[in-house]
């Protein structure tokens, strides 16, 4: 994997000697394409991997705003995949964006993925201690379906290193009409042409194939739990600004799921998309970026 070479690094000593908010200008003294890298440098997107919990993690990271955000994506998701309109288009000078690929997916591999009883907690754990691996001491983050699962779990079990929370398609319980929906995508075959294809570009058939059945089988452990509990109970705990989006129109996570995550989170905000599906922050990348961007101001 790529890593910024001596001239990153000679980059980042002078960005870090530059106050906050003039480090999305070139400075004062630099012409020419010393200024052009200089000002292209934080709205780059740079590649690495870092060991966390004895796994080589991968991210992607972009931008060099005071404001940490961790993007977390969803089942089989990467980096790659999930986060491309946020990576590219979300206030770089704001922000600071780190999108990961959970330990299994993405460039995470090895280890293969697999899907014990704790595997959101795993997940969690992994998110939380990436960020301080990367020095961040206090991030946002932003979860999108099995990553807004493990966003809620890790901002209650660390809410002072939680700042603000965003989820989308995300659910806290596992009902049995869910397991009929996730059932209808066992069989990869069954998926649309477009996305198999990513995917196995991505993976591979086997892996690929492989994986979906295995989640399959690991979320609907929950269905067997006290009221098909993932983390109802932990709930309670978020503490931090939440802002929960939904898509009116998502097939796999229906609406009522949105509206438990807001009745039990105190304080928490709803967002509905009329047209919106489970993708809702890629079809609708530009509304979906600039509420967030709103909300974590």
């Amino acid at each position: 994997m790529a890593r910024p070479g001596a001239g990153g690094a000679l980059l980042r000593i002078l960005l870090s000697q530059l106050p906050p908010a003039a480090r999305g200008a070139p400075p004062l003294g630099l012409r020419g394409p010393a200024a052009a890298a200089v000002a292209s440098y934080g709205t780059s997107i740079t590649s690495a991997k870092i060991k966390v919990n004895g796994v080589p993690l991968h991210y992607k990271q972009t931008g060099q705003g005071d404001h940490a955000v961790l993007l977390l994506p969803g089942m089989l998701g990467s980096s790659q995949s999930d986060f491309g309109p946020q990576l590219k288009s979300m206030n770089k000078q704001l922000f600071t964006i780190v999108a990961w690929d959970p330990r299994g997916y993405g460039h995470s591999i090895p280890p293969a993925r697999d899907f014990p009883p704790d595997f959101f907690e795993r997940d969690a754990r992994d998110a939380v201690d990436l960020m301080q691996a990367l020095k961040f001491k206090k991030f946002s983050l932003l979860g999108w379906s099995d990553g807004g699962i493990t966003a809620l779990i890790a901002a209650a079990k660390h809410p002072t290193l939680v700042h603000k929370l965003v989820v989308w398609g995300a659910n806290a319980v596992v009902t049995q009409e869910d397991l009929k929906l996730y059932n209808a995508i066992r069989d990869v075959s069954k998926w649309s042409e477009k996305i198999r294809k990513q995917m196995e570009e991505m993976y591979g058939h086997e892996y690929f194939a492989k994986t979906c059945e295995a989640w399959v089988d690991g979320i609907s452990q929950f269905a067997d739990k006290p009221d098909g509990n993932i983390c109802q109970h932990l709930l309670p705990h978020i503490k931090c600004p939440t802002f929960i989006i939904h898509g009116g129109k998502d097939p796999l996570v229906p609406q009522f799921h949105a509206e438990y995550l807001h009745k039990h989170i105190k304080g928490s905000r709803l967002f509905l998309m009329p047209e919106g599906k489970h993708n809702l922050h890629l079809r609708f990348a530009e509304e979906f970026n600039k509420l967030v961007e709103d909300f974590l101001q």
